[in-house]
């Protein structure tokens, strides 16, 4: 057992460190959870293990507190010179009734597979569910960056949770200076302290989740300052959608498009678009512990997004054998021109039927095309389309749609529910096919 993990069982109760060390995966564990009147847990990858015995007391919780740090205005702690922490629940009144005791690793070679995107210089922004190995990254970025680079590097350390409890940082994060943060509401001053006071190069901060943060992100940025950091939310998409956040990206805006360029995108006249440069270069979403979607150029993406283009990231993982794969990001195909545009509004019927889908499963129509074989494609915009299919429920006389489709001469075609049995009941109507109805959903 290393002796970081053996310092957070120190801190347990006696018979919760001895059931403990008798483990056969205690080197695995992630995390140590004391509730009130319940039984002590042990969580490991994919499984919980009740400690036997007594159920947690008070005593059992207060006999935690006393041996930690003290606790945060974000109720969190840690253990003086390791990367463990400690959160806490409270009652009503104030008291502690529950406690969860997580394990922190510095893990040598996690950032590897990344390397290269951490090296460039570029501002990489780290996305993911909680427990993914986020704040894992951070730490080792800041070792290698530190270490064996020699860049001037801190790591902005909000709660202790990059670079553990105490005065000293962990040595996790090598030569990297570390600035303590008290509370989380004032995460975004001290990052733009961190800039204005010391000169850094790279500036590493975990948790970026306030519209504050987000605009010191961009401050930081503007100052040729290399920044590394995590965000609320586990895809892009998430990021972009949240309004606090999306400035991260570059933010987004409503612009009126001109008749030709809006016949040109395929698209309505009004449409939304990135309003700025993003703050961050490359994103990087942690799909696995071992599985990466890469996003090398964020703007393209974003742009993407917003067209309702789907998202192709590159994406790299490291299989059993210790062995890092790439699969390169497909290559994208340019936009229309005018003229292609054009031959594609002549060509309409010829060929399969195009189908325009608003407020139907795009995912469920395209099946039952497969499933029954009828001749038929699914397309994204009205000019392609032969006809559109709608449910009732948004084919009212005076609505958006269908006005547009009566200014492209396009018959409507109304389901009951978007479900896979009006859908298929539809198609074998339309084609003509006999067969078993399909009940009802």
């Amino acid at each position: 057992m290393n002796e970081e993990l053996l310092k957070l069982l120190e801190v347990l109760p006696p018979r919760i460190k001895i059931d403990l060390l008798e483990h056969p995966d205690i080197n695995s564990v992630i995390e140590v959870i004391l509730d009130l009147g319940k039984s002590p847990e042990a969580r490991f990858e994919g499984k919980v293990y009740y400690i036997p015995g007594d159920l947690v007391s008070q005593s059992d919780i207060d006999y935690v507190v006393a041996k930690i740090g003290q606790f945060s205005g974000d109720n969190r702690a840690g253990i003086e010179r390791t990367l463990h922490r400690i959160s806490c629940i409270r009652s009503r009144q104030g008291r502690i009734i529950g406690l969860t005791c997580r394990v922190g690793r510095a893990i040598i070679g996690t950032i590897d597979i990344l390397r290269d995107m951490i090296e460039s210089g570029k501002n990489t922004l780290f996305l993911g569910p909680p427990g993914i190995g986020k704040t894992t990254k951070l730490r080792e970025a800041a070792r290698v960056l530190s270490d064996e680079f020699k860049k001037r590097v801190i790591v902005v350390d909000t709660s202790n949770e990059i670079a553990g409890d105490g005065d000293i940082p962990h040595a996790g994060i090598g030569r990297a200076r570390r600035m303590q943060v008290t509370t989380p509401e004032l995460q975004h001053k001290v990052m733009i302290e961190a800039v204005e006071n010391h000169m850094p190069e790279v500036i590493i901060v975990d948790e970026i989740g306030t519209e504050a943060e987000a605009a010191a992100c961009r401050t930081i940025a503007e100052r040729g300052v290399q920044l590394i950091a995590t965000a609320h939310g586990i895809f892009l998409e998430n990021v972009l959608s949240n309004p606090t956040l999306s400035d991260l990206l570059g933010g987004i805006q409503s612009v009126i498009l001109g008749d030709e360029e809006a016949k040109r995108r395929q698209t309505q006249k009004a449409i939304l678009e990135r309003k700025a440069p993003p703050t961050f270069d490359i994103a990087v979403e942690i799909r696995e512990k071992d599985k990466f979607a890469i996003y090398a150029d964020v703007a393209k993406a974003v742009d993407n997004l917003l067209r309702d283009k789907p998202l192709k990231p590159e994406i790299r993982l490291r299989t059993a054998s210790g062995k890092i794969e790439i699969q390169p990001a497909p290559e994208e195909m340019e936009e229309p021109t005018l003229a292609e545009v054009e031959r594609m509004e002549a060509e309409k019927g010829e060929g399969p039927v195009r189908i325009f889908p608003f407020g139907v499963n795009k995912g469920i129509l395209e099946r039952a095309i497969r499933a029954l074989q009828v001749p038929a494609v699914v397309v994204n915009n009205l000019k392609e389309a032969d006809f559109v299919i709608t449910t009732k429920s948004k084919s009212r006389p005076g609505t958006k749609l269908v006005v547009a489709a009566e200014e492209h001469s396009l018959p409507i075609h109304v389901i009951k529910k978007n479900t896979a049995s009006q859908i298929n009941k539809f198609l074998r109507y339309f084609f003509k096919i006999a067969g078993r109805e399909e009940s009802e959903e």
